[in-house]
C-alpha cells in the first residue's frame, strides 16, 4: 500500500511528502531526500556506491572550519556490520559513520570525542556508548569508561559551569552506558568492577545535590555553557540550585540502571532501594515538570529562593523520559506528538535565546535528534522517525562528515564551535539503522528484535556480520510497518514478542524477519517555526520613604508583563511598573503578542536582612591551594577584610542575633578565582552547620582565571531560626570533597540572612 502525506502550506507548517513513485522520501520546507540524493536550496548531496558522498554544498564565507565535498571510505571496515539495502545514500552514510568510528578509536583503545575534540568526556562518551559504541566498540568502551573514575573510585564529572560538580551533575550517565557495556557483553566480571562505582558516586550524590522537592539539582546535561541556555542574570551558583528535567529523567533512569544491576549480583534489598529511588525521582518529575497546556516537559526550574518552571522544551530530556520510560506510558504519546518540531529537526530546545548566537541556542545536533527519533519509534509515531531520520541523514550527506551541531535558520555549521568526525553524532547515525529500521534492542539476559519501518522505507534490508556476545549475527528485515509478521532464528521460528535468549545465540546465525506490512497508526507532530523568544526584562526596586516600586525596562513587540511575587503570579500588566505593598522576592516576565514568554528577571528581594562579618578576617592570600596568584591586593569586599577557606583550614564560623523567628534564607558572599566560568572542576563546597547541625550545603563556583576582585554570592540554604543568638558554621566535610579533589578553596567576605 502506497502511503501518501499530503503537502502542508503555511509558516510553521511543512511541505511534507512521502511518495514511493517520485522516489521522495522526505521533504519539509528546508530540504528534500528523494531516492539517492538530498535536495537543500541550490545545493544537493548524493551517493556515488556504498563507499563515497558527494556534495556541492558551500558554508558561510569566511568561517573557521572549512567544508569537505566529498567523503571517500578511509579505513578497512571487514571486522564491522555490512548494511544491504536499496538506498544507495543510507548505505554510504552508515558507511562513513563506521569509517569515522575507526577515525575516533584513539592508539590507547579510548574514543576520542570529536575531531576538534581530544580525549575522553564522561557524557560525550556515555551517550555515544549507549547509542552504538557498547555494540561496536565494547572493548573501547569499557577502557573510556574506566579511564572516567577518579581516586576515590568514583565517577567524573569532567565539565560543566562554575567548575564541574555539583554545578553540573550528569555524569550518572556514566551508569547508563556501563548497563548498556554489560547488555551487549555479558561481562559479570565488568559488572562486578562498575557496579561499586556507581554505588559510590550515588552515595556522595545523596548528600550534596538532591533537592526539598525529590529532584536531583544542577545543570541541564550536555547544555554546559550557562550563558546558551539559562538568562543572563542566572550565576553558576544559582545553576547549581536549578533542577533540570533532562538531568532529572537521565538520573531516574541511571538509579534503575543500579537497581538491575544489583539484581543481576544478587543484591536483592539494594535493587529494591534503588527501583524505589527510581520510581519516586520519576513520579517528582512529572508532577514538578508536566504541563498540561503543552503536554510535554519543560526544561528546568531556576530562581533563587523561589523557583519557576522555564516552559521551553528540551529535547534530549523528552526523549530519554520516552526511551527510559520515566514518562508515565499515557504521557509518551503526548510527548511525541506535542514535543516542537522545526523544518530542519527537532532543536536542542525551543523556542531560542533571541539575543544569543548558535551553539546551544537555536541549533540541532545530530545525536540529540538521534535519541529523538528512537523515541519516536519507541512512542510509535512514524512521521517522527521520518523526519528524524532526515534531520540526520541531511547534513551528514551534505557535509560529508558526522558535524557536531547546526543552525536551526538555516542548517549550515555556521556556529559558535562545531567539528567533524564527532563521536556521539556518529554513533547516534548508526543507531538509527540499528536500532530503528532493523529493531536491535539489547537486554540484560537476550537480544530483542523489534523493527519499526516506515511504509515509504519499505524493502529488504540486511545487517550482516553483526557482533553479539562474541557471536556474529546476519540479521535481514523484510517489508515496513511497527509489526512482525515472523522471526526466525537459522530457519527455526521463534516468538516475535519474547527476547531471543542470549545462550540461543552464543553460535551466531541469520535472522530473518517478516514485517506484516500494515500501516502505522496516524501520529501527528507538533510542526512549527523555529521562533525567538522576548527579551529578559531588567527590573529593580525603587523605595523612598514607605513606599517600594517594582520597575523594569520596557521590551519592544510585547504583549504584557507577568509580576511574579515569590514564584507566583500576583498581575498582569502593560505598565512597567508595579506597587509593593509587602515584602518578597520579585520577577517580571515578558509575553509576546502569541503568548512566548520571555525568561524571568533576575528575583529582586524587599525583605528584612541580616549581615554579619567573619572573625579574624585579614586582606592576603596564603593558602598553598591556590590555582593561581592574585594581584597584591585583593579589593572588593566588606569590612576589615575576609577570611580564606580550604580543606585544611579550620572552619569558619559567625554568631548572629536573630529579632523575629521564622524561615530564612542564608547566603555567602565569595571569591573564586580558580578557574574560569565554563570550564575546570575547582568548585569551592562547604558545608553550612546552624547551632551544630548541618543545614546544606553551600556551593561557590569558579568566577574566573584569578578573579579574586569578582565577589558572588553562593546559593542560598533555607533555614527555621528561633528568636536569639544562633552560631553559623562553614565547614569542610568529607562530602563537600569535589571534582579536582586537590584545590578546593574560596575567599569568604560575609554571610548573609534574609527573612522569608
Amino acid at each position: 500500500m502506497k502511503r501518501i502525506l499530503m503537502a502542508l502550506t503555511g509558516l510553521s507548517a511543512f511541505a511534507f511528502g512521502i511518495n514511493a513513485e517520485d522516489g521522495v522520501i522526505v521533504q519539509t520546507d528546508a530540504y528534500r531526500w528523494q531516492g539517492d540524493t538530498i535536495y537543500q536550496n541550490e545545493f544537493k548531496a548524493w551517493a556515488e556506491g556504498p563507499y563515497k558522498l558527494k556534495s556541492t554544498y558551500k558554508g558561510r564565507p569566511g568561517y573557521f572550519m572549512p567544508i569537505g565535498q566529498e567523503w571517500t571510505r578511509k579505513n578497512d571496515l571487514g571486522s564491522y556490520p555490512v548494511l544491504t539495502t536499496p538506498n544507495m545514500l543510507h548505505q554510504a552514510i552508515y558507511n562513513m559513520a563506521l569509517d569515522e568510528m575507526v577515525n575516533a578509536v584513539e592508539p590507547d583503545t579510548t574514543l576520542r570525542t570529536g575531531k576538534e575534540w581530544a580525549g575522553v568526556w564522561t557524557r560525550d562518551v556515555s551517550y555515544s556508548i549507549i547509542l552504538s559504541m557498547a555494540a561496536l566498540q565494547p572493548e573501547a568502551s569499557m577502557i573510556s569508561l574506566m579511564k572516567k573514575v577518579n581516586p576515590s573510585g568514583q565517577i567524573i564529572q569532567d565539565t560543566g559551569s562554575g567548575g564541574a560538580w555539583p554545578i553540573s551533575t550528569d555524569r550518572m550517565v556514566w551508569v547508563l552506558a556501563a548497563w548498556e557495556v554489560y547488555k551487549v557483553t555479558g561481562d559479570r566480571s565488568w559488572l562486578e568492577k562498575v557496579y561499586p562505582i556507581a554505588l559510590r558516586s550515588m552515595e556522595k550524590d545523596e548528600k550534596t545535590i538532591w533537592s526539598d522537592a525529590g529532584l536531583v539539582k544542577g545543570e541541564t546535561s550536555f547544555i554546559d555553557w550557562r550563558e546558551q541556555s539559562y538568562p543572563k542574570w542566572m550565576q553558576t551558583a544559582d545553576i547549581s540550585q536549578s533542577e533540570a528535567m533532562g538531568t532529572n529523567v537521565m538520573y531516574a533512569a541511571a538509579l534503575n540502571a543500579v537497581s538491575e544491576m544489583a539484581s543481576t549480583l544478587g543484591h536483592k534489598k539494594v535493587a529494591e532501594e534503588y527501583a524505589s529511588k527510581s520510581a519516586e525521582l520519576s513520579a517528582a518529575i512529572d508532577r514538578t515538570f508536566y504541563m498540561p497546556d503543552k503536554r510535554y516537559y519543560g526544561m528546568y526550574t531556576y530562581g533563587r529562593d523561589s523557583k519557576i518552571l522555564n516552559p521551553r522544551a528540551e529535547t534530549l530530556g523528552e526523549a530519554l523520559a520516552i526511551l527510559y520510560d520515566i514518562a508515565p506510558e499515557g504521557r509518551q504519546k503526548e510527548i511525541s506528538q506535542n514535543a516542537p518540531q522545526t523544518p530542519f529537526g527537532a532543536p536542542v530546545f525551543y523556542p531560542q535565546i533571541s539575543d544569543m548566537p548558535n551553539y546551544h541556542n537555536n541549533a540541532l545536533w545530530p545525536w540529540v535528534a538521534a535519541y529523538w527519533t528512537l523515541a519516536q519509534a519507541k512512542a510509535g509515531n512514524e512521521d517522527g522517525v521520518l523526519e528524524g531520520i532526515g534531520s540526520i541523514f541531511r547534513p551528514a550527506a551534505l557535509f560529508t562528515t558526522n558535524k557536531e551541531n547546526l543552525n536551526l535558520d538555516n542548517g549550515d555549521i555556521f556556529t559558535e564551535l562545531n567539528s567533524s568526525n564527532m563521536l556521539w553524532c556518529l554513533a547516534g547515525n548508526i543507531a538509527l539503522t540499528q536500532q530503528v529500521l532493523f529493531g536491535i534492542h539489547f537486554e540484560k539476559d537476550g537480544l530483542r528484535i523489534a523493527p519499526f519501518v516506515p511504509e515509504v522505507l519499505g524493502a529488504e534490508r540486511t545487517l550482516d556480520n553483526f557482533p553479539y556476545r562474541g557471536a556474529r549475527l546476519d540479521i535481514t528485515v523484510k517489508g515496513y510497518g511497527d509489526k512482525v509478521k515472523s522471526l526466525t532464528l537459522n530457519g527455526k521460528s521463534l516468538d516475535a514478542a519474547k527476547t531471543i535468549p542470549a545462550k540461543s545465540l552464543a553460535k551466531g546465525g541469520k535472522i530473518v524477519v517478516e514485517m506484516a506490512n500494515e500501516p502505522i497508526s496516524t501520529m501527528k507532530l507538533n510542526r512549527v517555526a523555529n521562533i525567538k523568544a522576548p527579551l529578559t526584562p531588567i527590573a529593580w526596586i525603587e523605595e523612598s520613604g514607605n513606599e517600594a516600586m517594582l520597575r523594569w525596562n520596557p521590551i519592544e513587540y510585547i504583549g504584557e508583563y507577568i509580576v511574579l511575587r515569590d514564584g507566583r503570579e500576583v498581575a498582569r500588566t502593560h505598565q512597567t511598573q508595579y506597587s509593593l505593598k509587602e515584602p518578597g522576592e520579585w520577577q517580571v516576565i515578558g509575553v509576546s503578542g502569541e503568548g512566548t514568554q520571555s525568561f524571568a528577571s533576575e528575583p529582586r528581594s524587599n525583605r528584612a536582612r541580616i549581615v554579619t562579618e567573619f572573625e579574624e578576617e585579614k586582606t592576603g592570600v596564603s593558602s598553598p591551594e591556590i590555582s593561581y596568584q592574585p594581584a597584591s591586593k585583593v579589593e572588593g569586599y566588606y569590612g576589615p577584610g575576609f577570611v580564606e577557606t580550604d580543606r585544611t583550614s579550620p572552619s569558619r564560623e559567625v554568631t548572629v542575633d536573630v529579632p523575629e523567628g521564622g524561615s530564612y534564607s542564608v547566603t555567602v558572599r565569595y571569591a573564586n578565582g580558580n578557574g574560569p566560568v565554563n570550564t575546570e572542576n575547582k568548585a569551592a563546597i562547604r558545608s553550612l552547620i546552624v547551632d551544630g547541625q548541618k543545614a546544606g550545603t553551600v556551593v561557590m563556583p569558579q568566577r574566573g582565571v584569578a578573579n579574586w576582585n569578582d565577589w558572588g554570592l553562593s546559593n542560598s540554604v533555607a533555614v527555621e531560626l528561633t528568636p536569639g543568638k544562633h552560631t553559623l558554621t562553614i565547614s569542610y566535610l568529607p562530602e563537600d570533597e569535589n571534582m579536582n579533589i586537590s584545590t578546593n578553596h574560596a575567599l569568604l567576605d560575609r554571610i548573609i540572612l534574609e527573612k522569608k
